[in-house]
């Protein structure tokens, strides 16, 4: 198995078609991110300032992007840290699998959008901690674990 790195993800900008009356982002998967889009689902209703997500995946890859507002993603591949905020529509991040992930300072009305490579599969989650991290270095075993018991 590939061990991906922060360096992996990347900034994707996407389609922006629009005039005076408002835009579109169309996103099709294989075409405009590099997987095929098997799950989408959104995050809302997030106080401001809270903190969501706290987890990486085995083999899922993930598009992220802020449709409204704004919020910090920490990536963390176990020996390098960045952070990228998004607060525009048209630009989603790029995450591969093994990367942790934090969602961070949400804008008060923030909504995020997820675009996701497999259909939900809690195992993901649990198969990570045995193949990455092996409680050594990085993230914290016992933040990992406190992710992975938590119902998402």
């Amino acid at each position: 198995m590939k061990i991906t790195k922060v360096l992996d993800c990347k900034l994707i900008d996407l389609p922006k078609i629009g005039e005076r009356r408002g835009y579109i982002t169309p996103v099709s998967g294989n075409v405009h991110i590099p997987f095929k889009i098997a799950r989408v689902y959104y995050l809302y209703d997030i106080p401001g300032g809270a903190t969501r997500a706290a987890h990486a995946h085995k083999k899922l890859q993930q598009l992220i992007v802020s449709v409204m507002g704004s919020f910090d993603v920490e990536l963390d591949d176990g020996k390098e840290k960045k952070t990228i905020r998004l607060d525009r529509a048209y630009f989603g991040l790029y995450v591969p699998n093994l990367i942790w992930r934090d969602l961070k300072n949400f804008s008060s009305g923030g909504i995020c959008l997820v675009l996701a490579s497999l259909s939900y599969n809690e195992g993901d989650y649990e198969l990570y901690l045995k193949v990455v991290f092996k409680g050594k270095g990085g993230v914290s075993t016992g933040r990992l674990l406190a992710a992975v018991n938590r119902p998402h």
